[in-house]
């Protein structure tokens, strides 16, 4: 199993916890990843005001992926996986946005011609290699934990872009990959709750009460972390997680941990090796526990 791996703009500035623990997973399970420097921003920020520019960013990265033989990509960032999944539907279905999509390309010496998929890594796993698979490998389950998974807003919406893979209302897929560590993933009616971090530069007060919302129900829980696959998700309710425990008077104290930092356990690795020391809200349990 072979993948381009699109980092995105957000991961190796603030999530390099999530890059490595990423690493290892692929390495342990033998998922190649091939790193491409060539790769630029997805253009995520930019669809509200320039829907071609952005469009025009995507296609960049799926024409440097596709001219060096890659015909898959894997992303660890929601947002980058439904822009570029979103830009090659219509590149691919849409005549004349090829056509103009080329003309651009073709100042930079590219084309493309839609032949690449993209899959966020969480997908992959799922997916791809297999929920089956992945148990195999297991070595240290981690009975006796409980999680909260958090979707996020683009992991499976808009569900046509994503053929559906997953219930758009009530998903499965991320809850069935924490179960498979041995963990419980709890259900909780917050759970599709948007974390809120696409307005968070716009209008901070609703993006803060948007994660407060999930945590404060989270808090009565009693949960061992919430569980992460989106870096800009993880800002809202990890790194801004002090700002809304002063702003709405609260203490939380609740670790997000990245999905692939819990699997790396369960594969074998040690808290360093997935870079929990790393976490800003330390989850004391698993540091202690494993």
């Amino acid at each position: 199993m072979r993948y381009g791996l699109f980092l995105g703009c957000t991961v190796p500035v603030r999530a390099q916890n999530y890059e490595l623990s990423g690493r290892k997973v692929a390495e342990r399970l033998g998922i190649e990843l091939v790193d491409i420097p060539e790769f630029r921003c997805c253009g995520y920020p930019l669809k509200a005001v320039d829907s071609f520019t952005q469009l025009l960013l995507s296609s960049y990265n799926l024409a440097i992926a596709e001219h060096k033989g890659i015909d898959k990509i894997t992303t660890f960032c929601n947002a980058c996986s439904v822009t570029m999944i979103e830009a090659n539907e219509e590149i691919k279905h849409n005549d004349e946005i090829r056509k103009k999509v080329n003309e651009e390309l073709k100042k930079q010496h590219l084309s493309y011609n839609g032949n690449i998929t993209v899959k966020h890594f969480a997908r992959v796993l799922y997916e791809d290699y297999g929920i089956e698979k992945i148990k195999e490998k297991i070595v240290k389950e981690l009975k006796g934990f409980r999680f909260a998974s958090h979707y996020g807003c683009h992991f499976i919406r808009p569900s046509k872009v994503y053929s559906e893979f997953d219930d758009p209302q009530f998903p499965v897929s991320l809850d069935r990959l924490v179960q498979l560590t041995g963990a419980e993933s709890i259900d909780y009616p917050e759970k599709q709750l948007c974390c809120g971090g696409g307005i968070l530069g716009i209008k901070e007060d609703t993006a803060l009460a948007l994660s407060n919302k999930k945590l404060s129900y989270l808090k009565e829980r009693n949960i061992d972390g919430l569980i992460s696959i989106c870096p800009f998700c993880s800002v809202m309710y990890e790194s801004n997680q002090k700002k809304i425990e002063k702003t709405f008077n609260k203490e939380y104290n609740i670790p997000v941990v990245y999905y692939t930092q819990i699997l790396g356990l369960a594969l074998g690795f040690s808290p360093d090796e997935i870079g929990l020391k790393m976490n800003r809200i330390k989850p004391e349990r698993l540091l202690t526990s494993i």
